[in-house]
């Protein structure tokens, strides 16, 4: 049957009319009708008390009290001790150690490639996905930010500037970064940089949904700052380290004031939930053994299993959706995953279960009635973990501190007075709900995560020290220039059998230093090979045939004396 003239007619001028709307809206990009835009922004070592919005008497940080103004504030958030752990449990919904991630080094900060990560799950529904900053999770395939869902990505290696594993040399000026896997040097402050290259991603992509993942590397040691901003304070008597560390911190938050101010421009703040937190307690802006600074009544500080070592700030702002509150319950990096899928109305695409849980209730309503909960922290910072190790229990009320001491979070928040022996039964039960928890983690805590060799995604491989099982990992690049004597071996998967050549330095290759030693040795399974260092050598090769499969790569530089370190960095050639 033919259409009616007339209805096609109309059909015209709605066509017309559609196409009108959706151009405006293309060159509207805060119009854009569909799920929201997420900017997730997370600094590295400040704590809950680093803020002046917390009270802090000292630090000025304007921009972030006019976010927590506007922004639904989990006042009980909690997240791991260190960094690695809180990154691989925000991005996965699930425990740190459960993902294999329970350590900054030793091939422990390496998330498990059968994880899922949030920007999996983002780009999975047609967002487009970006990371700016520090990824901490494994710098070789298949572990690399770009092999976890980051359609884009701009990073510097290992867990901080100046790292092993960083480009030789960086010092949070004019760096040399890692775009998208490829090396470039980037002029200008490291913060600067990161928060630049994110502006100019939300600026592109401002008319399609898109994940903004921002985890800066400061305040982060070393404190290096430009001296306006450290300034202000050493001139108010505050300590150097301290000084600077709050001038990383004051250099953040101006960023932070930029990021706000052209989402305002660009249109975007209603379509967009913006998220601010970090990930552990402060590293210099309190002093437990003094009680000097300022930590917002907790006790200690970033690496420890007591509140002021996991207790951290958590905004969430999305103006016309969420009011500004404060909420208390009990929660964790882990809830964000489930949280923001609720939000955008995204399903996980993943098979493994999640043990976070959606809050979205908690922000959408003024009541919500959520059941209680318990969550465990620790940390473990060994190769392989131990129970009970600077353990938490968390509950609404209670904190049960390495199976052993139990304080009343809500009379005693600064975790003073141990009331254990009165509490046998709380104790006893919080006991047991660790056991039951440890037993679940621990299923694959013999499991490594094995860097790939002769992969195409990348080939060459590059190796650090930093990634060494053992009992040390320099993880920083003043410790090798002091040449220490350690040493390790890398889990490894060859991917493709056949020819290799195997490159073995003592520093990188632009460093340009030659090699301290007479003898190098390789041995990989149970493949050995021994060669000369020529006098003044930079590097040596060692060419070799290597069988597909799982093993562990272990090198050795020995002198004239006989003292053996291991080849801190080392590159894998698959040749054919």
């Amino acid at each position: 049957m033919r259409p009616c003239r007339n209805s096609w007619t109309w059909y015209g001028v709605w066509l017309l009319v559609l196409t009108t709307y959706s151009s405006c809206s293309i060159a509207q990009g805060a119009e854009r009708a569909g799920p929201p835009n997420v900017i997730l922004v997370m600094t590295d070592d400040q704590g809950y008390g680093d803020l002046s919005c917390h009270g802090n008497p000292i630090l000025k940080t304007p921009n972030l009290d006019g976010l927590h103004a506007q922004s639904v504030r989990l006042t009980n958030f909690h997240v791991d001790p260190t960094c690695s752990p809180t990154r691989s449990a925000l991005l996965t919904g699930r425990y740190s150690s459960r993902t294999g991630v329970w350590h900054t080094i030793m091939g422990r900060s390496i998330l498990r490639k059968d994880e899922t990560t949030l920007a999996n799950v983002f780009a999975h529904h047609g967002y487009r996905t970006g990371l700016f900053g520090k990824w901490h999770l494994g710098d070789n395939y298949p572990y690399r930010a770009q092999d976890r869902g980051f359609q884009e990505s701009l990073t510097h290696g290992g867990g901080g500037v100046g790292q092993t594993p960083d480009f030789w040399g960086n010092n949070y000026f004019d760096n040399t970064l890692l775009r998208n896997g490829q090396r470039e040097k980037v002029p200008g402050y490291c913060t600067d940089v990161f928060f630049d290259a994110a502006l100019k991603f939300i600026e592109t992509n401002r008319d399609r949904p898109f994940f903004c993942y921002l985890p800066t590397n400061a305040p982060h040691a070393p404190y290096n700052v430009d001296e306006k901003y450290s300034k202000p304070y050493r001139e108010r008597g505050v300590p150097e380290g301290r000084a600077r560390f709050y001038g990383m911190i004051a250099n953040f938050d101006d960023n932070m004031g930029r990021l706000l101010a052209r989402l305002k421009d660009l249109k975007l703040e209603e379509n967009t939930i913006l998220i601010y937190m970090t990930d552990n307690g402060t590293a210099n802006g309190y002093t437990e053994k003094t009680r000097e600074g300022f930590n917002a009544g907790m006790r200690d500080v970033k690496g420890s299993e007591y509140d002021g070592g996991h207790r951290v700030p958590c905004f969430i702002r999305w103006p016309g959706q969420l009011k500004p509150k404060d909420v208390s319950y009990l929660s964790a990096p882990i809830d964000l995953l489930p949280t923001l899928a609720a939000l955008c109305k995204l399903k996980h695409p993943g098979k493994e279960p999640l043990d976070g849980a959606d809050l979205s209730p908690l922000l959408r309503q003024d009541k919500a009635d959520l059941p209680a909960r318990t969550l465990f922290v620790h940390s473990q910072r060994l190769e392989h973990p131990e129970k009970w190790r600077k353990s938490a229990v968390m509950t609404q009320r209670w904190r049960l501190i390495n199976g052993k001491e139990l304080y009343d979070i809500q009379s005693d928040p600064g975790q003073r007075q141990d009331v254990a022996a009165k509490h046998a039964e709380v104790v006893t039960d919080l006991r047991r709900q660790y056991d039951d928890w440890w037993v679940s983690l621990s299923k694959r805590f013999g499991e490594y995560c094995e860097i790939a060799l002769g992969a195409e995604q990348e080939n060459p491989t590059r190796l650090c020290c930093h990634d060494w099982h053992g009992e040390i990992a320099p993880s920083d690049q003043i410790a090798l220039t002091r040449a220490v004597k350690a040493n390790g071996w890398w889990a490894i998967e060859v991917v493709r059998g056949g020819q290799y050549e195997i490159t073995l330095r003592q520093l990188p290759a632009e460093a340009k230093q030659p090699i301290q030693g007479t003898t190098a040795r390789i041995k990989v399974g149970d493949l050995e090979r021994n060669q000369a260092i020529p006098k003044d050598a930079q590097s040596i090769t060692f060419p070799v045939e290597l069988k597909p499969g799982k093993t562990k790569l272990q090198t050795w530089f020995a002198d004239e004396t006989g003292d053996l370190r291991g080849a801190y960095y080392v590159e894998v050639k698959f040749v054919q």
